[in-house]
């Protein structure tokens, strides 16, 4: 397997409904998650995508169906991907940051489009139990030198990292309540439209 090439900075013409599976992959070009959705819209902090409760979630070895809503924030520049959840995740996770890299968007075949990232392995949390945390920095460690990630790599992703916890921390947006809660509704409106036509 391999990353994409040539993917594009946004997904240009995109309308609210489009179907968007979002595909992660490692460093080594391994597949990681894929997660399905619709596109929502933009606005200053990048591309909103919804994924509804019942979204089949899979990556290698593993699948299952999403017990709660989410809405995911591809950002316009900036080494992340960001998944806000709302209360309803079963392991009281608010909001789970991915430190990346690459992202990227391609069209799909007949329509919607793919949204693809390198996920680096690094993990902002913010969660009901734990709080505000960086989770797998020992993975990010081994995998450094497993992949051979480079050394402005790994300054770069760890500084994203400290900047997202600050940023989660001091509730700045898009990390604030407000921002995410309006995409939320957004894309319960279109769910209830979809089921309506359906």
């Amino acid at each position: 397997m391999s990353v994409p090439e040539g993917l594009l900075p946004h997904p240009e013409g995109a309308v609210p409904g489009d179907l968007v599976a979002a595909r992660a992959w490692k460093y080594d070009g391994g597949a990681h998650w894929v997660v399905p959705g619709r596109y929502l819209g933009a606005d200053r902090h990048g591309d909103w995508v919804f994924q509804p409760a019942g979204s089949f979630v899979a990556r290698p070895g593993l699948a299952f169906h999403a017990e709660s809503d989410a809405v995911c924030l591809f950002p316009r520049g900036g080494d992340w991907v960001a998944t806000f959840y709302d209360e309803d995740h079963p392991g009281g996770v608010r909001l789970y940051i991915d430190v990346s890299t690459s992202l990227g968007w391609r069209p799909l075949r007949p329509a919607g489009w793919e949204a693809n990232s390198i996920d680096m392995d690094l993990d902002v949390v913010d969660s009901a139990e734990r709080g505000l945390y960086l989770d797998d920095e020992d993975e990010f460690t081994e995998h450094a030198g497993r992949y051979g990630y480079p050394e402005e790599l790994v300054r770069r992703m760890r500084a994203s990292a400290e900047s997202l916890l600050d940023d989660v921390g001091a509730r700045r947006a898009p990390f604030d309540q407000d921002t995410a809660g309006q995409w939320f509704a957004a894309g319960r409106r279109l769910d209830r439209a979809a089921t309506a036509r359906s």
